[in-house]
């Protein structure tokens, strides 16, 4: 795949990192780096994030797991980074109109 669509994910990745505790921000930061050893670890944390977002509607999980495990897993599968990239592009512009129409009304 492109070169676009990984640095299209990286920003995504940077903004979710920007929402979360510090101590979060810095796993997820180590589990993207592309050594085997984070690489052991980013598929079964990616699988769990995904299986949370689909049961999100249990008390203590949240829809926000499966975008987040679904771009994890991209950074392995090729193939799934352009469709990743276009979706998130998607929600972060729904998710910016969406702000600005709070602070127009």
């Amino acid at each position: 795949m492109s070169d676009y669509h990984r640095a299209e994910l990286d920003r995504h990745f940077a903004w979710f990192e920007d929402k979360m505790p510090p101590w979060l921000a810095n796993f997820i930061g180590w589990v993207r780096k592309p050594s085997l050893s984070s690489r052991l670890v980013r598929v079964p944390v990616a699988m769990l994030l995904i299986a949370g977002g689909i049961f999100s509607f249990l008390p203590v999980l949240g829809l926000w797991m499966l975008p987040l495990g679904l771009i994890l897993i991209a950074q392995d599968l090729t193939f799934l980074q352009k469709p990743m990239a276009r979706m998130l592009g998607w929600i972060e512009r729904k998710w910016l109109e969406r702000k600005a129409a709070k602070r127009s009304s």
